[in-house]
């Protein structure tokens, strides 16, 4: 693995004056989340469709405005509501010293989802009953389960950084898959570029907290290429079809 987690860490630059703008976070605006209640969102399945898509870079990147700090009191009281199952979660604690605009930045060079987008994808999955993803529980809790962000959500603002991630990945997948069956590249720039491309999967995977082994690093890798040798000697076949038909 690289040491792409020195980009995550705090560096010795950070001080208190970069603070504010370390807690400029801002909600995603209300007209541009789902018209659902926090009653119908909170524990309810929703899929891409019927969740408000990302409009735009701002509104990839919005969330929560700055809450005032509460005093050793009131933070004991609040500890004491968090619910187990929250104050137990252990994803993300590799980036304990980390903050937003780092992790952003790590990923927007790297993929094409925002820090929030990660994140939230990451909790839907993991707070997930048989009745849908606890989105209420996940914005209300949302500081205490992931080290880089500093204030909570609503359950419309959680599904739409879900569907927002959903859309990227569908998207980025039929790039890819295009890019590998259109012939723009050769098979050993492809296996460069998966190579490329799964180690940066692997990272964000530890970050969470997954320790892969190494067997199991080499069968996930195998499954790809295997994949993607299928892609292209069906793509080849297509391309040749075509061009068969056309003398």
């Amino acid at each position: 693995m690289t040491d792409e987690s020195d980009e995550f860490e705090t560096g010795a630059a950070d001080t208190e004056a970069d603070a504010p703008e370390r807690d400029a976070e801002r909600q995603p605006d209300a007209d541009s989340s789902p018209t659902a209640t926090a009653d119908e969102t909170s524990n309810v399945e929703m899929t891409g469709e019927e969740a408000a898509t990302a409009e735009g870079e701002s509104a990839d990147e919005a969330s929560v405005a700055d809450a005032d700090v509460p005093g050793d009191d009131a933070s004991d009281s609040a500890t004491a509501d968090v619910p187990k199952d929250v104050q137990k979660y252990a994803r993300f604690k590799k980036v304990d010293g980390a903050q937003y605009d780092r992790v952003n930045d790590f990923l927007r060079e790297r993929t094409y989802v925002t820090a929030r987008e990660w994140a939230i994808a990451r909790l839907c999955a993991d707070f997930r009953t048989e009745t849908g993803v606890e989105m209420t529980k996940i914005g209300e809790n949302l500081p205490e389960l992931v080290p880089f962000m500093t204030d909570t959500y609503t359950p419309q603002a959680v599904n739409q950084a879900r569907s927002a991630f959903r859309d990227k990945v569908r998207k980025s997948g039929a790039t890819f898959l295009y890019g590998a069956m259109s012939g723009f590249f050769t098979a050993e720039e492809l296996d460069e570029m998966m190579y490329e491309v799964t180690e940066i999967a692997k990272f964000l995977l530890e970050v969470e907290g997954v320790d892969l082994s190494v067997e199991e690093e080499l069968e996930a890798e195998e499954r790809i290429s295997s994949v993607m040798r299928e892609v292209r000697e069906a793509s080849t076949e297509l391309r040749e079809e075509e061009l068969s038909n056309d003398d």
